[in-house]
């Protein structure tokens, strides 16, 4: 077997860390955390936010201003570790990137008889009859936010509500359509215990009438548009964006 010289085995050693330096270049970054989808929906049917992200164990902020349970019941000010993809976890996650959602009012005054309590979000605070109810996968879980376990693929809205609380609303529309070209889009309507039924009645941006008994009704865009379905005094739909074919008739796919 041939000898190297210091030169040769230099230059080998060299070579071996550039081909190592390019393949750690190359290889994809571990990506961490359970991803969901999270929807925020404040008083009046304010959309805060709508968002895909991940979600994993991190220390939510308490605040002593987050009073919504009665005087003197409000957090430590300090941050309390939330183990694992929760409901609760996704928000505040959210909120570390997303200023709408800012500041988050938690309170861990009863924290070992009933968990956290979720007073605000944005400025947008529980209080009387309205609380910050949540919903996964379109049904309450009847837990605090922090004892929800999310699964890939999980769809959690926390929205500003009544109690008792509203249905909410889905909007299911194409991703594309042609200018000036009416298309069908349809509206379910979800109650607390996640019961899917047609939401007739319900008005949809760019809509001449409102949905029919089967929840469908026309759509007619001449540009790229965010759709909404609302319906009295439902949780309003998530928003559905609707692009718009070239004039060649190439339509953009999602």
């Amino acid at each position: 077997m041939p000898r190297l010289v210091p030169s040769r085995l230099a230059a080998a050693c060299a070579l071996a860390l550039i081909l190592l330096l390019s393949f750690v270049a190359l290889a994809p970054a571990k990506v961490g955390g359970t991803p969901a989808k999270l929807r925020v929906v404040a008083k009046g049917g304010k959309q805060l936010v709508q968002k895909a992200l991940r979600t994993h164990t991190l220390t939510v902020p308490t605040s002593r201003k987050a009073t919504c349970l009665g005087k003197g019941t409000g957090g430590s000010g300090k941050g309390v570790k939330v183990k694992g993809a929760t409901a609760l976890g996704l928000l505040a996650q959210a909120a570390r990137s997303t200023a709408a959602l800012r500041p988050l009012a938690i309170t861990d005054h009863f924290l070992s008889e009933f968990g956290l309590g979720l007073c605000g979000v944005g400025g947008y605070n529980a209080g009387g009859a309205f609380s910050w109810y949540l919903k996964v996968n379109h049904e309450n879980p009847n837990l605090g936010g922090e004892l929800v376990k999310l699964k890939p693929g999980d769809e959690v809205l926390w929205a500003l509500a009544k109690y008792p609380y509203p249905s909410e609303l889905s909007l299911v529309a194409p991703f594309s359509a042609h200018p000036g070209v009416p298309f069908q889009v349809t509206v379910f309507s979800y109650d607390d215990k996640g019961k899917k039924k047609p939401a007739a009645g319900a008005t949809v941006t760019g809509a001449l009438i409102p949905t029919d008994a089967a929840g469908h009704t026309m759509v007619t865009l001449t540009e790229a548009t965010e759709l909404v379905a609302r319906h009295g005094k439902d949780i309003p739909s998530n928003v559905a964006t609707v692009i718009m074919c070239d004039p060649s008739g190439a339509c953009p796919v999602p």
